[in-house]
């Protein structure tokens, strides 16, 4: 399909999962959970009621480790009727703690790509999460220094692209963003007339998902991996 990005002068970076891994410990910190309070439920059950539990406190906790580690204690009292033990509470917060200090593993070529895309263009990094717990994974990435600005949002929906767009000043058809997620990271941008690029990645947050009916479309495009995307913008050259 032919898009055309002659007109781009900023482009637009998710962060966790399109820059590095994230969600894969997420799914690891769930099974660990799951045997921690095996003795109450199967893994299968509570692994569909913490997601019911996560998404009934985004509107209090937000996105990120902290609400999610919150989100897994107020399961467990409720699973094992206010019974479980101290111990249990406490390995909980262990995989927490362990998370937010996961090394950081950037994936595949990413600062080659960042490198490369900032000699032509100005980029931002527009994510979802806690506010610190992102800023601490971007210092920690050693990427801040091709970045131009910083956004963490509440949300990604097309109301929350436009404010940024306005902030940064410029016009939809000159914003291109990249991710990994059709839900945030593309099909708001469609909407409000902007361009994106999808990277899929292989474990994908319950949250995130859409329908195949929701994810066709012909005003943007998915590759396979961040590194094709110069290959992308050598054909706009």
């Amino acid at each position: 399909m032919e898009v055309n990005y002659k007109d781009i002068k900023v482009i637009g970076f998710d962060a966790d999962d399109t820059l590095w891994v994230n969600e894969t410990y997420f799914r690891e910190a769930e099974e660990e959970f799951g045997l921690l309070l095996s003795k109450y439920e199967t893994p299968n059950k509570i692994d569909q009621e913490l997601f019911k539990m996560e998404i009934k406190n985004l509107p209090t906790y937000g996105y990120g480790v902290k609400g999610f580690v919150l989100s897994m204690v107020e399961l467990a009292l409720e699973l094992s009727n206010k019974t479980v033990s101290n111990q249990v509470i406490e390995a909980v917060l262990d995989i927490g703690k362990r998370m937010i200090n996961k090394p950081i593993e950037l994936l595949d070529g990413v600062e080659d790509v960042l490198r490369e895309l900032s000699e032509d263009y100005k980029l931002i990094v527009a994510t979802k999460g806690d506010l610190l717990d992102q800023e601490r994974k971007l210092e920690k990435s050693g990427l801040l220094q091709y970045f131009h600005h910083i956004e963490v949002l509440s949300e990604k929906q097309e109301s929350n692209y436009s404010k940024l767009l306005s902030h940064l000043e410029i016009k939809p058809k000159e914003f291109l963003m990249v991710g990994n997620s059709l839900k945030s990271d593309v099909l708001p941008l469609i909407g409000i007339g902007a361009q994106a690029i999808h990277i899929p990645f292989h474990t994908t947050w319950q949250h995130e998902k859409v329908t195949e009916k929701e994810g066709n479309g012909e005003d943007y495009i998915t590759i396979e991996s961040l590194t094709e995307i110069l290959n992308v913008f050598k054909d706009e050259k």
